[in-house]
């Protein structure tokens, strides 16, 4: 099974990934991004998830909602960017991502 990647970066990028990855029904990894930019504090993080245990609608929800808390309910530290990269190299910034389009990315098969 190919991985799902999602890029995220911000001055919080490390505590959202393992955030992220600490959702129930997602297991994979991540690493800091050595193409990250040279200037302080951003950061980048890859994280790479490999399973997805339960509904691809149930997971979408709980990206989505992680992504809304790192986005607007962080003061002082936050994330700027998450993108995913589907199974088959499709991209989605989950900025105006719908729910039925991180589903979709969830759900693609190689």
């Amino acid at each position: 099974m190919a991985e799902i990647r999602l890029a995220i970066e911000g001055e919080n990028a490390v505590s959202a990934t393992e955030a992220l990855l600490a959702i129930p029904g997602i297991s994979g990894n991540y690493r800091v991004s050595s193409e990250a930019p040279e200037r302080e504090p951003v950061v980048a993080t890859v994280a790479s998830i490999v399973g997805i245990v339960g509904g691809a609608i149930a997971i979408a929800e709980q990206i989505r909602k992680w992504y809304k808390e790192y986005k607007q309910e962080q003061p002082g530290k936050r994330i700027d960017k998450v993108l995913i990269v589907g199974r088959n190299g499709r991209r989605l910034l989950l900025e105006d991502a719908t729910l039925e389009e991180i589903r979709q990315i969830l759900d693609e098969r190689v």
